[in-house]
């Protein structure tokens, strides 16, 4: 109004504008009053104060902002116990149904929230869960599980619906980050695009879970929201959009995205509005069904997005890990404790109160689960089996004990298909749909066993490399006849192999991949081994974070033999169970002879009696909910005198303390900050052996298994060279595979 030219009447133009053109909507009554407080006091420090008596007011209204944008179909309910607020509530209704609204700002919450019923919102979203869950050769987007309940998602979609009613308008919410890539959020994006010309996006990163609250540089990077108080500020990270729509529409909308990280992200974002050149600074994104529509920019190398997917080569589709949320109680580092747990809850002679006295976890609600029906169901479906005592991959390097259980709710997720496919000598290629975290390491594994979920930030996703279908029975046929095996069968064992990838096999004069486990699993170690190149990673970055990892295929029988050769090697590293000539048996290779050797301060010997072996320096601490949360531990960085270990894994090496009398010594920073999945493996797993978590010290072989593990970690970085090698090969040399 200034820029217009002073008036003695600015001050009532400013108050007809609060009371007639700038509108708010808040459901809480203590940010209702403070925000009429506020306004009367700004106008009446402007000599325009409202008039009560004339009935004056801000348009600031005690309203839901997610309900009432269209008109009712049936009468409104009157409110028994506040009849004002129902005017109050009419009022809202007309603002948001009658009145042109051509500017929409906010800061809507950013989780999920069940305080609003979908009925009463009139399916708000439903626009954007539209061909989600629909095959990609049906034309949707094949995506199983998606998240569209945080309340943040309703008020774009009202954004968006009331600005495309108006015509033109602008919308500028500062949110929850996840929209901008997540899968889920594709068919928003799409619906974003349709209805705005333009769109600038300030990632103000900050996310505890993608990128740790680090920037690229590994420095602090905490949420916008940081405060004195709270230094860290949301988990969350956060960001602004500006959507403008113009009357006139353009023939294609144009995404601007720029970061923003670290303590000084506030005042950077601030001085950026004060570029002459606003656009310079942002980078153009360019959204396509191919990325699903992502606002964020991305650079895809060469002919990355022409090769196969994961998915594409299997006949089965994966399968997710296990999920338990029974507390832990399914699992266990010893067998035995585990063994005495579930057959106490098997026990029929047990009752319920019996058994809830013991107090061994499941009789603890969790998730829904309603544990005494679950346990009745189970006595009446199963008796307690040693067999049903597994090795369970939770981590990258870290198998427990489980017990498995098909009975619903016993696990949360019991996976019965991947139960199906865990049988003596098949395995599993291990790998998620996208990734949530920054920096994610390698984004694959290999597991011959059950495994978690979270195995893989945020949820893994496995391939079998051979699939068993058990005969069906004959119809009409029981009993005697069965008893007697008149109507036996063998299993059928076959490859998870799609059929393009059958005929890649053959084109390449391949035999029968059914024919044996080495055949069947060809293109699969081919995969694992493309997967731990450090080159294909860098280079094809953007493409592995938002997606399916696409695995480049050889073209020659010979590169693809020595390529699956190369994967098995990184196979057996990653096996636990299976001893590798060289690095955990046998003569020990030179480089890691000497690298993870548990020592003690001062020298001498340790005795685990006396505590020695006690995980004492912060390495894990029980958070909400008693969820194991990461801590600093102790470490000392110190240089590297060999220079055969110096070529090998460069100059830092340090030294890991269980407590203020052991540490283990010598291990490469390389090894140390080795990520599997979005875990940092060697941390990770020290992280769960903190004595109060474990509630005892190390065991000798579990202080030896993390020199075990250093040396297995170190010797994938030792192929590192001949990883890119072998990809350098395969990508020169590509099989050009069938596109849809």
């Amino acid at each position: 109004m200034q820029d217009k030219g002073r008036s003695a009447l600015t001050a009532q133009r400013l108050k007809k504008a609060a009371m007639e053109r700038v509108f708010g909507f808040e459901i809480l009554p203590a940010p209702f009053v403070i925000s009429h407080l506020q306004l009367g006091l700004l106008l009446r420090q402007l000599d325009a104060p409202l008039n009560p008596d004339g009935n004056e007011r801000a348009g600031v209204y005690l309203t839901n902002a997610l309900t009432g944008w269209e008109p009712a179909t049936e009468p409104k309910k009157q409110l028994p116990l506040f009849p004002e607020l129902t005017e109050e509530r009419d009022r809202a209704d007309h603002v948001k149904q009658e009145t042109p609204i051509i500017v929409i700002l906010g800061n809507p919450p950013y989780n999920a929230f069940a305080g609003t019923s979908p009925a009463e919102e009139g399916g708000l979203v439903d626009v954007y869960k539209e061909g989600l869950t629909t095959p990609v050769d049906k034309g949707g987007w094949g995506i199983k599980k998606f998240n569209l309940d945080d309340l943040y998602v309703r008020f774009f979609r009202i954004a968006e619906r009331r600005i495309a009613k108006t015509g033109k308008g602008i919308v500028s919410y500062i949110s929850n980050f996840s929209y901008l890539g997540d899968p889920s959020f594709v068919v928003m994006r799409q619906r974003l695009l349709a209805e705005f010309d333009k769109i600038w996006i300030d990632c103000m990163n900050g996310d505890s879970r993608e990128t740790g609250k680090l920037t690229p540089e590994g420095k602090p990077d905490p949420s916008v929201f940081s405060t004195e108080q709270t230094a860290v500020g949301i988990r969350v990270g956060t960001v602004i959009c500006l959507m403008v729509r113009n009357e006139k529409r353009s023939k294609k909308p144009v995404v601007r995205f720029q970061h923003f990280w670290g303590v000084t992200k506030r005042r950077d974002v601030l001085a950026s509005l004060e570029r002459k050149h606003l656009d310079r600074k942002y980078e153009t994104a360019t959204p396509t069904p191919e990325n699903r529509y992502s606002f964020r920019p991305s650079s895809l190398v060469g002919d990355y997005p022409q090769w196969p997917s994961v998915v594409a080569l299997a006949q089965k589709p994966p399968s997710n890990g296990l999920m338990e949320k029974r507390g832990g109680a399914l699992m266990d580092i010893d067998r035995d404790a585990l063994a005495k747990r579930m057959k106490a809850y098997l026990d029929p002679a047990l009752d319920w109160e019996g058994y809830r006295s013991l107090g061994f976890g499941l009789e603890v609600e969790r998730s829904g689960i309603v544990p005494q029906q679950v346990r009745a169901k189970a006595l009446q479906q199963e008796l307690f089996g040693q067999d049903h005592i597994v090795p369970y991959a939770i981590r990258p390097y870290d198998t427990v004990w489980a017990y498995y259980s098909a009975v619903p709710g016993v696990w949360n997720r019991a996976r019965p298909a991947y139960w199906a496919q865990c049988w003596e000598g098949n395995a599993f290629f291990m790998t998620r749909f996208r990734s949530s975290a920054s920096p994610e390491g390698v984004p694959c594994y290999f597991v011959k066993d059950l495994s978690d979920d979270h195995f893989i930030t945020p949820d893994n996703a496995c391939f079998a490399l051979r699939l068993r279908l058990e005969p069906e029975k004959p119809k009409g046929h029981a009993g005697q006849a069965d008893l007697f095996g008149h109507y036996a069968a063998e299993a059928t064992i076959t490859a998870n192999l799609s059929p393009v990838a059958r005929a890649y096999l053959a084109g390449l004069g391949i035999g029968d991949p059914d024919a044996d486990a080495g055949t069947a699993g060809l293109v699969w170690m081919h995969a694992l081994a493309i997967g731990y190149s450090p080159a294909y990673l860098d280079e094809n970055a953007d493409g592995i974070r938002q997606d399916w990892p696409r695995i480049p295929l050889p073209a020659t029988k010979r590169a693809l033999l020595d390529s699956a050769a190369l994967g098995r090697r990184v196979a057996a590293l990653l096996d636990t169970e299976q001893a590798v000539d060289g690095v955990t048996t046998g003569q020990i290779d030179s480089r890691l002879r000497d690298i993870g050797a548990i020592c003690r301060v001062g020298g001498g010997s340790l005795d685990p009696h006396a505590g020695h072996l006690d995980v004492t320096v912060g390495w894990g601490h029980a958070g909400q909910g008693g969820v194991c949360m990461p801590g600093a531990g102790k470490v000392e960085v110190r240089g590297q005198d060999d220079e055969t270990l110096r070529r090998a894994f460069g100059d830092a090496m340090l030294d890991v303390y269980l407590n203020e009398h052991a540490y283990w010594s010598n291990v490469p920073k390389a090894v140390w900050e080795y990520r599997i999945g979005g875990y940092q493996v060697v941390k990770k797993w020290l992280s769960y052996r903190e004595k109060a978590l474990l509630g005892r010290g190390l065991k000798v072989e579990e202080a030896e298994y993390v020199t075990e593990m250093v040396r297995r970690i170190g010797a994938l970085i030792l192929m590192q060279p001949e990883l890119d090698g072998n990809y350098e090969v395969v990508k020169a040399d590509t099989y050009p595979w069938p596109q849809a």
